[in-house]
Parts: structure tokens; C-alpha cells; sequence
């Protein structure tokens, strides 16, 4: 019986470093930070190529990262060629979607009425699908009053001010 209270009493140290590395391995995957325990921080990082978007509340989204803008000349080249296709009216690459209508479900983007924004595929190179990228527009179908882009299908979006 004595044998086998120590055979017991050394498992328990390693079933408890087991159990120990896994929560800190979870912690670490479902980004848990004991030392920055402030919500509204939050850390980007993203290709110098693509526009960077933060994540941060509705009401803040578009007005955060010098006032929410991303030029043209920050966002995939591809981009351009979509809103030239907008200004024109077409062809589109996806013509069952593009141009419908983007319901800002979420509430992400400024409240308009209901037909107001539309939204258009901006194509990832390399995928078999249309991605995550979009241009949402605003207004008249072929003369916008505002482009938004968006990389992470419509969590956040930047104002394309030279669109």
C-alpha cells in the first residue's frame, strides 16, 4: 500500500503541470493578457500594401486611424479598377453581386436609408472565391458620394477619400 501512495504522489505534480500548460497554452490562443487588462486597446498589424483598418467600436470605427481614410494608393491595385468599373456602370467581375445592395446590418458604416449603400468585390489573388475584400459605396449607383473598403468582410471599413 505504501508503494502505491507514492506512485500516486508523484502523478499529481505532473497531471497539475499538464492541466497548468494547456490553460496558459489556451490563454495564450484566445489572446488572454494578464498585464493589459484595458478593453478598448486594441493591436493591429498589418502588410504595408493593403490599408490598415482598425477594430474598435461602431461609433469610433470610420472616425479612428487619421479620420478612418485610406487613399487609393494604399489599397490592393486591384481596387482601382473597381471603382472604375462603378464610375462606368460595369462589367463587374461577380455581376450577381456586385452592385447589389449592403445592408449595414451591423451597423458599422453611418445610418442612411435602406437602398443607400451597395457593395463590389475587390479580388484576392490566389482564392477560388470572392473573399473578404469589398468596396461599399453610398449613394447613386454610378456617382457615389462615398467609398468605403473593407478587408475583413464588413467588420471594419476606412473612408476611400480619392475614389
Amino acid at each position: 500500500m505504501a508503494g502505491n501512495q507514492g506512485k500516486n504522489s508523484r502523478k499529481a505534480p505532473i497531471t497539475g503541470g499538464i492541466a497548468g500548460l494547456i490553460i496558459a497554452l489556451l490563454a495564450g490562443f484566445f489572446g488572454f493578457d494578464a498585464l493589459n487588462d484595458d478593453p478598448s486597446s486594441t493591436t493591429t498589424s498589418t502588410p504595408s500594401s493593403s490599408a490598415r483598418v482598425v477594430s474598435t467600436p461602431p461609433s469610433t470605427r470610420i472616425q479612428e486611424l487619421n479620420g478612418g481614410l485610406c487613399p487609393l494608393a494604399t489599397l490592393p491595385k486591384n481596387a482601382k479598377g473597381v471603382i472604375s468599373d462603378i464610375y462606368s456602370g460595369g462589367p463587374f467581375e461577380y455581376p450577381d453581386n456586385d452592385g447589389a445592395r449592403f445592408g449595414n446590418y451591423e451597423g458599422n458604416l453611418p445610418d442612411k436609408p435602406r437602398n443607400y449603400y451597395r457593395e463590389y468585390t475587390v479580388e484576392t489573388p490566389g482564392l477560388n472565391h470572392r473573399g473578404e475584400r469589398r468596396i461599399v459605396t453610398g449613394g447613386p449607383a454610378t456617382d457615389p458620394d462615398v467609398f468605403y473598403y473593407t478587408d475583413d468582410h464588413y467588420e471594419t471599413f476606412c473612408e476611400v477619400p480619392d475614389a
